[in-house]
Formats: structure tokens, C-alpha cells, sequence
């Protein structure tokens, strides 16, 4: 972003200025927003730095103050010291504010005050006047240090106001951030020090890794994008790989996936869901409720023998069983391993995994069969991820890849994808985007890291992160449903789209709606008591709040 900036100057001959006011601006018209447009009366701390960042801060006061705001700005410094554009705009609220402050009949909107240290900001901070709006203008994406001082105490300052805020149910002030939530390096998931705790952060042109990524992402509240005016042409020639996965990427998929007047069973795919053990029924039953509902024409579950009974007695009724041969403990056998070439010879995709089981040599030699001699692609989950992991005990065994023609989809949870890794160490996953993408790029497959703020990596190295979901989704069961959804919208990719069938897209697809399905279950339910089987039943809202005409006769 700082090169895109730099180069929409150099080479489109767009003043820095004018972004500055243009930043300015986005942030004002979200603020509006916020408030229902109705500023007039309100009271703003603005708080800034030298630097631009802070130059946007004093710009963004002077919109607000046109509004009928009463903005105070905070320059933590003095404004000869500041940079050269943010400058310009701290004389010019030192101006306004002057020259109104003399005049009985129009009472300045604007003031302006030098904060150069830590007893001045102790003064400053003793409660004199109630905000309705706290705005972070402090730094922006080039802070990568932590910070220090009089800015840590500012920091401290806006957590016991939000402390207060919360503990008493009042709304507040709102805390806004300009950009980025100071504290943060913009690079980086793991914040640095301490950090701004926001209410609602604009950036501009596209998000920054912070903006997006847990656990610093948190610190950002509701995000806004606005567009200030850099030229798309620079962003796209920045050569992206990491991207956040959209509604209108979505919306494009399901768009290409609909029912068409003469469609039936067969032209939606046929799903098969090898799962289940004795005693451990519920998992398939998920997966299987899950990917029927999520749109696929046909699903069978191929669960051990001793399980078959219970899960065809539990499953939707839409939802086929058949029954394998099995280990003496109820779990399946390598001896399945025919009878699953023959049953996966006319089906469209593979999940394997829920409730499985991964205690048993036959159990994991059977797996390994499946997923190395799979003509089609495999969704692969829970137990048959262990089962893997554990198959030669150094984690992904290296003789397993996908391939273009028969992809590869892991869906691991923490936990899961350390073991894949051969390793105990959960410093491990401390750069979860690295960590994925090295990994699915040297197995040449797709890799759904699960976790707060799900990431899809592809084997091309690119990394989508999906924005829906909510801590409700930690509940057990959810990853049996979305392995089922994103087996059902993989079905569906390619009995609908046939050759032209993308499985990355349908898992991109797929992880956003189940998230999505998750987020009206919340809203519905609650958090608190949500279980995953309310994923599975809030699917038909998700895709129609999307497509919803795709999915009228």
C-alpha cells in the first residue's frame, strides 16, 4: 500500500494532499454513517501523530467541524515537527481555531493543542468533557516498533474508557481508527505491544494483514474499505496472494451453480461420506445432513457395519447408507477398501474423515488406499487427517499430493494441522498464512485452516481469508458440517459445471456460507446455545441473502 501511494503520486500525478483529503473524507462519511448522518451538537477528540496518519486526523476535524461537530484535536507534538502534507492541515485547524476564538456570535468549532510529553497528556486526560467520538489518528502502516511512552499511556487511557463504557451499558465514545488501530504493525497477525482496541477503523484502497488477520484483527472493530482514489491498475499490478474472500465472489458462484428448469438428481452431483466408527455415529450423521442440504443431488455415507443401523436411523432420509467391512473395535477396515473403489467410481467427490477413528493400522492403511487411489477429488477431515499424520508417524506422508485432475482438500483445525506439520510446538502456527500456504504449495492441494478468520490456501500460493463466522462455531460438530458443505458445493461444481468445475472456488464458496449460516444461527440463537446442527438449518437463508433469485422458480 505504501508503494501504491507513492507511485499514485509519482506517476498519476495525484497529490498526496488530495488522498489525505479524500482519507479524510471516507472517514467522515462513515462516521455519518454510524451516527444516521445526524452530527450536529456531537463532541470529537481527534488524536494525533506528526506523520500522515495524523495529517489525516486533523483534515478528518475539520470535515467534522463543518458538520457541527466540536472537534479537539490532540498533535502529539509541535506542528513545525509535523511531516510536510500533514503539516499543511495542522495550520490550517490552527488557524480556524484562532480565528473564531475571538468572536462572541460564532464560538470556534475547532481547537487545536501541543501535547509534547507525558504531564501534558496527564492534563489532558482528566475528564473535562464526555465524547461522543474518540478518533485514533496516531499511526498508520508504517509503525513497526512498539510503542513507548506518552503513547502507550494514551493507549491505556482509551482501554479504561472502554472498560467503562462496557461496565456501564452506555455507547459512549466511539472509538474510531484511522487506517489502522496504532500499535499495530500493519504486516503482521500477532500484534507488537500494546494496541488501540477500536470500535470501527477505515482504510482505504484495500485491507492491510492487521486489518484482517486474528488475533490482531479484533483490535479493528467493524472495518470499512474506502476507496480514495488510487488507480486499481497499480493495485492489481502489486501481484496479490492474499485476498479476503468477498459476498459478490461468493454470489458469482452460486450464480453459476443454479438449478436450471430441467434439472434433476444426477446433474448436482453425487456426494460419498466415508465416516463414522461404532459409538460414534453423530459426526456422519452431520456430515452426510450437511452436504444433502447444502445443495448436492445424491449423498451416501459408507460407515462400518456395527454403525450403519444407528446412522440410517439418525440421517436425513434423502441421505443414502451403505455398510463397510470392519476392524473387531467397530472401526473401518483396510478389507473396505474395493468395495469403496467400487462406490466412489460413480460418485463426484469423497469426504472422508468425521468420526472415523484413527486407533487402528487397518483404519489408517484404508484411508491412505482411498485418498492415493482416488479418481476424483477428496475432502479429507478429522480422523482421516490423524489417520494420515500418523501413517508413517512424521506427519503428511510426502508420497501424497493432489493433482489437477483429482484435487486434494485438507480442512484441519489447529491441532490437526500440527500433526500434519510432525510437530508439538504451537509456535508453529504463529504465521497461520505462511504455514498454510508453504504447506498446500508443497503438497499441491487445498488447505482450509480452520480457526478464528478461516484461511483457503491454494496451490498456486495464493490465500483467501474468510471474514463470516463467530466464536459459535466452536461448538462440536461444525467442522463435520462444513466438511459435509464443502463436499455438497464440490458435488454440485462438478455434476453442474462438469470439466469446467473449479474445487477451489467451491470451497471458497462453501467456507464463506457455512460461516455465513453461522452468523444468522447467532443472531437467531445466540452464540451461547448454538449447535451445530442450527449451522446446517440456517443454509437456505445464507444462499438466498446472496442469490436470491437464483433461488426463486
Amino acid at each position: 500500500m505504501r508503494q501504491i501511494d507513492r507511485l499514485t503520486t509519482q506517476d498519476y500525478q495525484i497529490p498526496s494532499s488530495l488522498l489525505m483529503q479524500a482519507a479524510a473524507e471516507a472517514c467522515f462519511q462513515t462516521i455519518a454513517a454510524h451516527f444516521g448522518g445526524n452530527l450536529a451538537g456531537k463532541k470529537a477528540q481527534i488524536l494525533c501523530g506528526p506523520g500522515n496518519n495524523g495529517g489525516d486526523g486533523a483534515a478528518l476535524a475539520q470535515e467534522l467541524a463543518r458538520a457541527g461537530v466540536h472537534a479537539d484535536v490532540v498533535l502529539f507534538g509541535k506542528v513545525e515537527n509535523a511531516h510536510a502534507d500533514a503539516r499543511a492541515n495542522f495550520e490550517i485547524v490552527r488557524r480556524l481555531s484562532g480565528f473564531a476564538a475571538g468572536s462572541k456570535d460564532q464560538p470556534s468549532r475547532l481547537s487545536l493543542v501541543e501535547c509534547t510529553g507525558v504531564s501534558a497528556w496527564e492534563d489532558l486526560a482528566k475528564p473535562r468533557r464526555a465524547y461522543d467520538i474518540i478518533v485514533d489518528a496516531l499511526f498508520g502502516t508504517g509503525l513497526r516498533r512498539p510503542l513507548e511512552g506518552v503513547f502507550v499511556q494514551v493507549v491505556q487511557h482509551l482501554a479504561i474508557m472502554r472498560r467503562a463504557r462496557e461496565s456501564s451499558a452506555t455507547v459512549r465514545p466511539l472509538i474510531v481508527s484511522i487506517d489502522i488501530p496504532s500499535g499495530l504493525n500493519a504486516d503482521l497477525a500477532q500484534p507488537i505491544g500494546e494496541a488501540v482496541h477500536a470500535d470501527l477503523t477505515v482504510t482505504f484502497t484495500a485491507p492491510k494483514p492487521a486489518n484482517v488477520l486474528p488475533p490482531a484483527s479484533h483490535l479493528n472493530g467493524k472495518l470499512a474499505v474506502a476507496d480514495i482514489g488510487a488507480p486499481s491498475a497499480l493495485v492489481e499490478a502489486a501481484n496479490p496472494t492474499l485476498f479476503v474472500t468477498e459476498a459478490n465472489d461468493v454470489r458469482e458462484w452460486l450464480v453459476s451453480t443454479r438449478y436450471a428448469p430441467e434439472s434433476f438428481k444426477n446433474t448436482h452431483g453425487h456426494a460419498l461420506i466415508i465416516a463414522g466408527s461404532r459409538g460414534y455415529t453423530g459426526a456422519a450423521v452431520l456430515c452426510g445432513d450437511a452436504a444433502i442440504r447444502a445443495g448436492a443431488g445424491l449423498v451416501t455415507i459408507a460407515t462400518p457395519a456395527s454403525a450403519q443401523s444407528s446412522i440410517a436411523a439418525s440421517v436425513m432420509p434423502e441421505v443414502m447408507t451403505t455398510a463397510l467391512a470392519e476392524t473387531d473395535r467397530g472401526a473401518v477396515s483396510d478389507k473396505a477398501a474395493d468395495h469403496v473403489s467400487r462406490l466412489a467410481s460413480k460418485v463426484s467427490v469423497i469426504a472422508i474423515g468425521p468420526g472415523l477413528s484413527a486407533e487402528d493400522e487397518r483404519t489408517r492403511r484404508f484411508v491412505f488406499s482411498v485418498v492415493k487411489t482416488r479418481e476424483t477429488s477428496v475432502v479429507i477431515d478429522a480422523d482421516a487427517l490423524n489417520c494420515l499424520a500418523t501413517y508413517d508417524g512424521n506427519g503428511w506422508p510426502p508420497d501424497l499430493s493432489g493433482s489437477k485432475e483429482s484435487p486434494l482438500v485438507l480442512t484441519p483445525h489447529a491441532g490437526e494441522m500440527l500433526r500434519l506439520l510432525g510437530t508439538n510446538d504451537r509456535s508453529a502456527l504463529d504465521d497461520r498464512v505462511a504455514v498454510a500456504r508453504n504447506f498446500a504449495t508443497r503438497n499441491n492441494l487445498i488447505l482450509v485452516l480452520k480457526g478464528s478468520r478461516a484461511l483457503i490456501a491454494a496451490p498456486d500460493g495464493r490465500v483467501f481469508i474468510n471474514p463470516t463466522g463467530n466464536a459459535g462455531l466452536g461448538t462440536a460438530g461444525a467442522g463435520d458440517t462444513l466438511t459435509g458443505i464443502i463436499a455438497g458445493f464440490i458435488a454440485q461444481a462438478i455434476g453442474t459445471l462438469k470439466e469446467k468445475a473449479d474445487v477451489l472456488s467451491a470451497t471458497v464458496a462453501a467456507v464463506y456460507i457455512g460461516g455465513l449460516a453461522g452468523d444468522i444461527a447467532a443472531r437467531d440463537r445466540g452464540m451461547r446455545t448454538m449447535v451445530a446442527s442450527d449451522i446446517r438449518e440456517h443454509l437456505s437463508e445464507a444462499v438466498c441473502s446472496l442469490d436470491a433469485k437464483g433461488e426463486t422458480p
